[in-house]
């Protein structure tokens, strides 16, 4: 029983860090597919969260996320809040993670929520000053409640 469970231990951040492939969206596509994707543009969505909790915010209506993997092979990802995205900007390469369902173009800056907690404090980054785009499903386990 004891090699068992060291043996899940030593083995659950493995898992972790091969189940989630990061995508890469080229400028000019993310460019392209937030076109038009402003505040006014915002739908609202109920989320289900890990223990049965309920979130309810508006996200952007965008359903299918068109990117690269790392072999420059075209990928199709569908949307979902556990959709995360990481921009790497400026000269420093600063990095910012946000969820993807809570990002839109306001202007030429991007505008996103970084929480599910705090929707409340949001981030803005210059388009212009991203140098890459990266995106991958974290696999959290929040999920796009549909009324009937």
């Amino acid at each position: 029983m004891k090699n068992r469970i060291i043996f899940l231990l030593v083995s659950l951040p493995f898992f972790l860090l091969v189940s989630c492939t990061t995508y890469i969206i080229p400028i000019e596509s993310f460019k392209q597919q937030m076109s038009g994707i402003d505040s006014t543009r915002l739908i609202p969505v109920t989320v289900k969260g890990p223990v049965g909790e309920k979130y309810n915010y508006l996200a952007n209506p965008i359903s299918e996320i068109y990117c690269v993997d790392n072999k420059g092979n075209s990928f199709m990802l569908n949307n979902s809040p556990s959709i995360e995205i990481r921009f790497t900007y400026g000269v420093k390469n600063k990095k910012a993670i946000y969820y993807f369902d809570r990002i839109y173009i306001n202007r030429n800056s991007v505008i996103g929520v970084q929480s599910r907690f705090i929707s409340a404090i949001r981030k803005t980054i210059a388009v212009d000053s991203i140098n890459k785009i990266e995106i991958q499903d974290g696999r959290k386990n929040y999920h796009y409640v549909i009324d009937n």
